[in-house]
């Protein structure tokens, strides 16, 4: 298994030399929360494509009408090394953003750090009980909460329904089920020979992490406020080894790509199946993407089913919104975040596909068979540990290259036990 380097220690030394403490921010003096300026440009960044250029129009224009003389710039980052730059980013007063967003996953490392100025006492007015409890628990540290929900998304299984009828398969209804009718899709479209009856790349393990619960199994746990990976347990390497059947079995993906870009092969009549979020329907629908029609018009979807016949533990991913505790403009920050949490920006973002920040919205999903799934899928959903560490985890690709690795017919138990000792040095920070 390659290893990489892990970024624990670039964030830890960092944000320390910085001067940043889990209390908050230092910039009391400054503009917000400690008094100052009341106009000012402020930066916000959001990351990847998920938030509509519709919700980024309404966020601009309405910011600017209600704080006259104050330019809201939004700039966007890429997922892909995000951490990187986000570290030294946030530990400078001249480069700092003022709004992040950050992976839900991530915001535990970040939090821990001090990297994010507290926003308990907005927490209220943002949402209060009303907002996804899982991820305001993960920014939480001592009874203080330092990142918000941004938008969340539960995967589902999309499908092709001709493919199904014409190899004779019934939506399945359990995990078993799920992984024969996977096989038996590759094995009945023997053209393209890269055509997966699960679309499942080597690095994919956001998707993978679904086989390791719904064995019983787990990434990381908690015992007495230590972390340790969990990857070598029986139940966990029985999650693996279920991944390595549909890997070698289902899959013509390749064993050392990512889960990037989905719909492509989908469209190219490459796909019986893929787990992605909803906002993806768009992609596939949209004629400009490419899609031909009759694809579209035979996508099915359904939340994938685990052992028992219930849905299948996916990971429940999404966005948290913080502000960095080096931001000159708390208060203007802050309401920028309530901007984006209220329910004419969430509408479009729940117009789009994405799980709203606030349960009390998810009714703006819709009601047809996506959002039904979506709702379905999202019950049973887990989050990455909520360990402080995290955020190194995934910058190390610690989880990419064992479940490439996996793919490409390696050994399960060796490589889960070796990907436990990294994860050992990675996961409290």
């Amino acid at each position: 298994m390659r290893i990489k380097k892990s970024l624990a220690a670039a964030v830890a030394a960092t944000l320390a030399v910085a001067g940043l403490a889990a209390c908050g921010s230092d910039n009391d003096d400054k503009d917000g929360v400690g008094g100052g300026a009341e106009k000012a440009d402020i930066r916000v960044w959001l990351n990847g494509t998920d938030t509509p250029e519709e919700a980024r129009a309404w966020l601009k224009e309405t910011f600017e009408e209600e704080n006259p003389g104050t330019t809201p710039t939004l700039e966007q980052q890429e997922w892909d090394g995000l951490v990187e730059k986000l570290t030294p980013a946030l530990s400078s007063e001249s480069e700092t953003p003022d709004v992040v967003e950050i992976g839900n996953t991530q915001a535990p490392t970040f939090t821990s750090a001090g990297a994010f100025a507290p926003l308990t006492d907005e927490l209220d007015d943002l949402g209060g009980d009303d907002l996804l409890p899982g991820f305001v628990d993960g920014a939480t540290i001592d009874g203080e909460t330092y990142a918000v929900p941004y938008y969340a998304g539960s995967k589902y299984i999309f499908y092709r329904k001709d493919l199904f009828e014409k190899a004779g398969l019934e939506v399945p209804a359990s995990l078993d089920e799920f992984v024969q009718a996977a096989v038996t899709l590759k094995e009945a479209n023997p053209k393209p020979a890269n055509f997966s009856g699960f679309w499942f790349p080597g690095q994919d393990w956001r998707n993978g992490a679904a086989f390791v619960w719904a064995a019983g199994g787990d990434l990381a746990v908690e015992d007495g406020g230590e972390w340790t990976g969990a990857l070598s347990s029986p139940e966990s390497v029985a999650g693996l080894q279920t991944a390595q059947d549909l890997f070698m079995s289902a899959s013509g993906a390749p064993k050392d790509g990512n889960e990037a870009d989905p719909w492509t092969p989908f469209c190219a009549g490459e796909v019986g199946m893929m787990s992605t979020p909803g906002w993806v329907k768009g992609l596939i629908e949209d004629p400009e993407a490419g899609c031909p029609d009759g694809h579209a018009k035979e996508i099915g979807v359904f939340a994938m089913p685990g052992p028992d016949g219930q849905p299948a533990p996916v990971l429940l991913g999404g966005s948290d919104l913080a502000v960095a505790a080096k931001s000159a403009n708390q208060e203007l920050a802050q309401e920028a975040i309530a901007l984006m949490l209220s329910e004419d920006y969430q509408t479009l973002m729940a117009e789009a596909g994405l799980t709203p920040a606030r349960t009390s919205l998810a009714t703006l999903l819709g009601d047809d068979e996506y959002a039904s799934a979506t709702v379905e899928a999202a019950s049973n959903a887990k989050l990455t540990p909520a360990a402080p560490g995290w955020a190194n985890v995934e910058g190390s690709r610690v989880l990419e290259d064992l479940f490439s690795d996996i793919a490409q017919g390696g050994d399960v138990e060796e490589l889960a036990a070796e990907a436990d000792e990294e994860l050992n040095s990675q996961l409290n920070g």
